[in-house]
């Protein structure tokens, strides 16, 4: 997969996430479904997201042998960044955690789902080579 094919499929799971994001407090108006700084999470995952797989489609370039490992350096660096921002979160701010972390990690997985099967069609690719 070409990094301008998925970029447009990335956009196009941004705009259906922000789509379920606006419309789900829509749906059920007596929960609270979001944190109050759904917005940062959601930006946040996002942003390390893209430039995790970018550093992981790099690596598969530069290397196609260590295309494994720079898949696992990637999401590592993913996670390591992830957990420094609900520790610098969590202190900062006094929410509920629940919700919190419902969000953080719903996000958190999809993310991680969509971005790993991009990465495995790239090693697929590969392999038919």
């Amino acid at each position: 997969m070409t990094l301008t094919k998925f970029t447009s499929y990335y956009f196009i799971l941004i705009g259906l996430l922000i789509g379920l994001a606006i419309v789900m407090p829509l749906i059920l108006p007596g929960f609270q479904i979001l944190v109050g700084s759904f917005w940062l999470i959601f930006g946040f995952l996002a942003g390390i997201t893209y430039i995790a797989y970018l550093l992981a489609y790099m690596g598969i370039n530069r290397n196609p042998e260590a295309g494994v490992m720079a898949i696992l350096g990637s999401v590592i660096l993913k996670m390591i960044f992830c957990m420094a921002f609900v520790l610098i979160y969590s202190i900062n701010t006094k929410e509920n955690g629940v919700l919190f972390v419902v969000n953080f990690f719903s996000l958190y997985l999809l993310f991680t789902a969509f971005e790993m099967y991009c990465l495995l069609r790239n090693l697929r690719h590969q392999n038919l080579k």
